[in-house]
């Protein structure tokens, strides 16, 4: 039907141009496109014009907001569009869609051409695609989509500890499950009367609709081309031949949808998952599935489930760091580090040469005070604890996984075919043929000494790029080495500084600075690195998609795991630990002093560059993935429509829409799998980090929700039964955080060197860590300073401080390492040991006791494949009793007719 609305709005227009009316009254169709494409016509009639083409679904009795042909009955599945080519190839395009539209109209596909007059920029021509029942039935069994045929007779597992207790939690039921159970098996159609078919229109969901529309899209020839058939609708989208391909929305995401379409499941997201309001809700999976398919659902429920692990880690990693806080007044190293009478009277030796003078070791009170927020008793606790979460959210992930596999029929799960198939970019370089082993059929092949140059070209810029990423990092070393010395200088020569110079210290400030400047180069590296990485998979020509997804998921993960964690490893394991002794520092390149720590130890800068980079890059993350499409959508709208866009048909609406694309899903696992490297491999330094990334994925989540549901095309839905390469990439990051915790809390924080000082080297039974500081610092007589090296300016003192343990200048070894500095070493690297043996047994044990599979879903296999075989045989049975009954019943019949002829017969004689 015609939209009212807008035939209102073309009376009133009509009433005020009454004299243009005559204009309009001419022929509307090619005046009417030339028209519309010309710069001279005023806004006015250009507007009334279109008003008046939209009026032409009246002609055929449909809505703007229709996703029907225009008989109103058969839904749209897919839309292609495409735009007339004005170039040389323009003939050999036209002749290939029309090739390629004739043979999908073969397979039994029912198309709908929507010409450009009937487009608002007069330009793009949309194939409307409708599968019809019997191409359903027909894919469905190729594909081996299973279907219900029997409403289960388990319960759901629903029932949870405290469930009563969550109820705000919780989604409506008629939103969580859409559907009852259903006891499955794959369709046949030779055996619907099986099935719960009550509707036809309706008993595919949407998403299995357009997977199969898109496995036939995917394998429908269009032409053969220097001796070689060519097929498939990804070949014609990189050839431009169509501009895009996608399934259409089932309505408008703010406002639920009228008779007679369907149930508007877009809108139903977009109001119970894809609202920031409802930031605390669970997310309706089954409906996500239903609707997007299997593969974007598993991504929501990992990601759900991820968040919802991180809850415990970030309640005792903030329990930490309140006793952090509480006990930071009676830390006894703050306390001496600033007690005037201590602190204020070490003398601590210059920091660069020349231009750094002494300086005072109560000058670092604030600092000693913030390390002790994050190395304190706790530490430990909390890097032993992180060591079992990790092990349990993946051991859990793999159950949770396992249910998931039975809840959506994956249990007998195939690889997708899509995933399986050739790839266009593969097929086209391909010179040689070769017989698959598998299905004996003639097949591109590429020899492999083909791939070898691309191989090593592929290699050898990866490794560039991860040297450019150390020199990148070297060069921000080098800022921080250069600079801390203006820093010094300046603020201790500026007056006006006095009052900060008790919070802001040089150090503070180089680490602030070098952290900002470092996560900015981080963010340039991965942003030419995504392209570079995407354009050298593409030129290794992986057979797959599977292949050429797994070759740049490798490429990606090094390259960002190097480029967002070298300055972490940096800071935490080299920075400090090779810098000598006054008098004979070591030196970067011969020119700069290598970086000390403070003397806190180097964790807090560690903290520093984690909260930094970590933070930038979630912020940076969300606000990205939600400005970047509504602004790429607003201008594509503003440049292309004049309208309001109430006025578009859906497939136009959704044709303007930002393309989700095939590696949608693999950047937002990325990102994820990159932030859980921050909260576990340098989570003992920052106890914070798991609270960090909670509400960041409280977020993220609702983000996504409401860029896929509004500012996205419909993605062709697929199947996956697992979140695939990336847990085996958790797996890895997971084993390696015990070992980074484990060093750095020997190596990075001060809780070894204390805890020897307490059990070896206390004097004083009543305080025992009282006189630690004093015993961290060497002494070191200024007179040995070389000349090119010591402040200018002369001092009354003659010895000044030092973190390390080496012998005094009146010893015979003076200022080799003593004694203290080996029973620290022998500590910590017994610390370690004892850490991870203790982790890594904890992790086997509960890796051991907790089940792949839960015991309740393998008895929910068992009995659903019971059931199956159960209602198959009887199936069977009955029809075989039926075809029996009719055999029986016309042998009578034949045999009576053949026994009355006998008996005319012998009356007749």
């Amino acid at each position: 039907m015609g939209d009212p609305d807008v035939l209102e709005m073309v009376q009133e227009e009509e009433r005020r141009a009454g004299s243009e009316e005559r204009f309009f009254e001419q022929d509307l169709s090619s005046r009417e496109s030339s028209f519309l494409i010309s710069e001279e016509p005023r806004s006015a009639k250009r507007y009334n014009l279109f008003l008046r083409r939209r009026l032409m679904f009246k002609k055929d009795e449909q809505s703007k907001d229709s996703i029907f042909f225009r008989d109103g009955i058969r839904q749209i599945d897919f839309v292609l569009s495409y735009v007339d080519d004005i170039k040389k190839e323009a003939e050999l395009k036209a002749e290939r869609r029309k090739e390629f539209e004739q043979n999908l109209r073969k397979t039994g596909l029912e198309l709908e051409i929507e010409d450009k007059m009937n487009s608002e920029d007069g330009k793009t021509y949309f194939v409307k695609i409708h599968a019809p029942w019997e191409v359903l039935v027909t894919y469905a069994e190729v594909l081996g989509i299973k279907m219900p045929i029997k409403e289960s007779d388990i319960p759901r597992a629903d029932k949870i500890p405290f469930s009563c207790m969550l109820g705000p939690l919780k989604l409506p039921r008629n939103v969580k499950h859409p559907h009852a159970e259903y006891f499955t098996a794959q369709f046949t159609r030779h055996r619907q009367e099986l099935f719960l078919i009550e509707d036809e229109s309706s008993f595919f969901p949407s998403s299995s609709r357009n997977r199969i529309v898109y496995y036939i899209l995917s394998r429908c020839p269009f032409g053969i081309e220097d001796g070689k058939k060519r097929f498939g609708i990804e070949r014609l989208l990189n050839s431009h031949t169509y501009s895009s391909a996608f399934p259409l929305h089932d309505g408008q995401y703010w406002k639920p949808s009228e008779p007679p379409n369907p149930v508007n499941e877009r809108y139903t997201l977009c109001q119970n998952w894809a609202r920031f309001s409802y930031f605390y809700k669970e997310q309706p999976f089954n409906l996500i599935r239903d609707y997007y398919g299997e593969k974007i659902g598993i991504y929501f429920v990992f990601l759900g489930f991820y968040t919802e692990m991180l809850f415990f880690a970030a309640i005792v990693g903030l329990a930490c760091f309140i006793y952090g806080l509480l006990s930071m007044h009676d830390n006894s190293s703050s306390t001496e580090i600033c007690d005037p009478e201590i602190g204020g009277q070490i003398i601590m030796c210059p920091l660069c040469d020349v231009m750094c003078d002494y300086w005072r070791l109560n000058s670092t009170c604030l600092a000693s005070k913030f390390s002790h927020l994050f190395d304190n008793e706790s530490t430990v606790f909390f890097a032993i604890f992180m060591g079992i979460w990790v092990t349990l959210f993946l051991e859990f992930w793999k159950q949770r996984q396992a249910r998931l596999e039975y809840e959506w029929d994956l249990v007998d799960f195939e690889e997708e075919q899509q995933q399986l198939q050739l790839r266009p970019e593969f097929e086209a370089m391909c010179t040689h043929r070769k017989i698959n082993a598998v299905t004996k059929e003639m097949e591109p092949y590429l020899p492999l000494c083909s791939r070898i140059p691309w191989y090593f070209l592929s290699g050898a810029t990866v490794t560039l790029w991860m040297s450019l990423v150390i020199a990148c990092m070297v060069a921000v070393i080098v800022y921080r080495l250069s600079v801390f010395a203006t820093f010094a200088s300046f603020m201790e020569s500026e007056a006006s500084l006095k009052h900060v110079r008790s919070f802001l210290t040089p150090q503070i400030t180089t680490s602030l600075t070098g952290s900002c400047l470092n996560f900015i180069v981080i963010l340039i590296l991965n942003f030419f690195y995504e392209r570079i990485s995407a354009w050298i998979t593409k030129m290794e020509i992986p057979r797959t998609h599977q292949e050429y997804e797994s070759s740049l998921t490798l490429k990606m993960f090094l390259f960002q795991f190097v480029n967002f964690y070298s300055s972490c490893f940096y800071v935490a394991f080299f920075k400090g630990k090779f810098v000598g002794y006054p008098g004979k520092y070591t030196y970067l390149f011969n020119v700069w002093r290598s970086e000390e720590c403070d003397p806190g130890g180097c964790l807090v800068e560690l903290t520093t560059q984690l909260t930094i980079i970590m933070t930038g890059k979630q912020v940076f993350g969300n606000i990205k993935e939600a400005i970047y499409p509504f602004v790429l959508n607003w201008w594509r709208r503003r440049k292309a429509r004049t309208n309001s866009e109430k006025l578009y048909s859906r497939w136009e609406q959704d044709h303007d829409l930002e393309t989700f694309g095939s590696l949608g899903l693999f950047y937002e696992y990325l990102e994820t799998v990159i932030q859980f490297g921050f909260v576990t491999l340098f989570v003992a330094s920052f106890p914070l980090a798991p609270l960090l990334a909670l509400l960041n994925n409280i977020i993220e989540i609702r983000v996504d929700a409401w860029k896929l549901t509004t500012q996205y095309r419909r993605p062709v839905a697929a199947k996956a039964h697992s979140i695939g390469v990336w847990q085996d990439i958790l797996y890895g990051m997971a084993v390696l955080s015990v070992a980074t915790n484990a060093f750095i809390v020997a190596f990075t924080s001060d809780m070894i060197p204390r805890l020897v000082y307490y059990y070896a080297y206390s004097k004083n039974a009543i305080q025992p860590m009282k006189g630690y500081v004093n015993n961290s610092l060497s002494i070191f007589l200024i007179a040995d300073f070389p000349n090119h090296t010591v402040p200018s300016e002369k001092r009354d003192f003659t010895t000044c401080r030092y973190r390390d343990y080496r012998n005094p200048p009146d010893h015979e070894d003076k200022y080799f390492h003593s004694m203290q500095y080996w029973h620290v070493l022998a500590a910590k690297m017994t610390f370690i040991i004892i850490m991870e043996h203790v982790v890594f047994l904890m992790k086997f044990l509960l890796a051991w006791m907790i089940p792949d599979v839960p015991k309740d879903v393998v008895e929910r296999i068992k009995r659903e494949k019971l059931m199956t075989v159960k209602i198959l045989h009887d199936f069977e049975l009955n029809k075989l009793k039926e075809n029996l009954r009719m055999n029986s019943s016309d042998f009578a019949k034949h045999l009576i007719i053949q026994e009355n002829k006998v008996h005319l017969a012998k009356s007749a004689t």
